[in-house]
């Protein structure tokens, strides 16, 4: 017996990731086990949430034309198709950015009582932001964060320039200190260059990070809770053959991923290690996604995903073919833990 019936898969986002989101979510909801939920699928941007499909148990998926996709009630997060009121008693969220991923959409669902599959809106909110999220880290003595530098638009930049090349050398990089999927990202390997990325990294959002880059291998491992206990995946290396791993690398065929990782059997078991003690040490439910450069002097923590991509090509979906994990399987003990 499950510990849910009416699953309602959330995707689509008010960031410039909704559409990754939509693609993630539509192939989460068509791995929610069918036999087991009803699995109804949401698409939220900006305010405006309508059902665009669903799936009864042991039935075929219907889609729902635009025009016609009933509203969402928020006010007990529910929705009447025809003359029946489903309300939904679980939300797989999907959504890649704001509001998804920053813990508003988490806020919402706890006021309301709805169990979710992702970390609390506190530990969502703490995470998504880089900054906060390493502040949290930089004590620890079981994993390394490379220095930084917070800047938040409207403050003086008069100098800025030449005082985060003082502090953190070139090249750099600069980013959002919210965002997803690389946008707003650049590797400053000129002092000419910095305005120009500070001014790209505020076309996404309010507040940007300047970090010293690390030089090493690039390595991702995912974490989960089986009911029993944390459970890390299979490493994953990413090699790219951009300067980074930027948004052309991620979905337009510039990177490729080795998955397992071939690395030496230490550095894998530390990877997984110091993966679920990242999970614990910042309160993480859910399945999350932890990232990596593996530096010759040590391990450098770079970001924390709580909402990670789950494509068919996604990092997470390799991991747990890895691991010879059937994805159903894999969801049903996500949303049951």
């Amino acid at each position: 017996m499950t510990r849910y019936t009416k699953i309602a898969v959330i995707y689509g986002s008010d960031s410039s990731e909704w559409e990754v989101s939509c693609r993630s979510g539509e192939f989460t909801a068509s791995r929610i086990d069918g036999t087991l939920f009803d699995v109804y699928e949401i698409f939220a941007r900006f305010g405006q949430w309508t059902l665009a499909a669903y799936r009864k148990r042991n039935s075929m998926r219907v889609v729902i034309p635009e025009a016609e996709r009933p509203v969402i009630d928020k006010n007990d997060f529910s929705v009447m198709i025809g003359s029946e009121k489903v309300k939904f008693d679980y939300a797989y969220i999907m959504q890649h950015g704001t509001p998804g991923e920053n813990g508003l959409m988490q806020g919402y669902l706890e006021m309301l009582g709805v169990p979710h599959s992702g970390c609390n809106a506190f530990v969502a909110a703490m995470t998504f932001d880089k900054f906060s999220c390493k502040s949290y880290l930089k004590d620890v003595d079981f994993v390394k964060c490379a220095e930084d530098m917070f800047v938040r638009k409207g403050e003086p930049v008069e100098g800025l320039a030449q005082k985060a090349v003082d502090r953190l050398g070139l090249p750099m990089f600069v980013k959002p200190t919210d965002g997803g999927s690389s946008f707003g990202v650049t590797k400053v390997k000129n002092i000419e260059d910095f305005d120009k990325a500070v001014e790209y990294a505020f076309a996404e959002g309010n507040m940007l990070i300047a970090e010293s880059a690390v030089v090493g291998r690039e390595l991702t491992c995912a974490v989960y809770h089986d009911g029993k206990e944390y459970v890390a995946l299979p490493v994953i290396e990413i090699l790219t053959e951009n300067e980074f791993f930027d948004y052309e690398a991620k979905y337009n065929g510039h990177s490729r991923e080795v998955c397992p990782a071939e690395i030496p059997d230490t550095l894998r078991d530390r990877i997984q290690e110091v993966s679920k003690k990242v999970y614990a040490h910042l309160g993480c439910s859910g399945l999350v996604r932890v990232d990596y450069i593996s530096a010759e002097d040590g391990l450098y923590f770079l970001e924390v995903n709580t909402i990670p991509g789950m494509t068919a090509a996604s990092l997470v979906p390799q991991m747990v073919r890895a691991a010879g994990l059937d994805m159903t399987d894999f969801l049903t003990t996500v949303i049951e833990n």
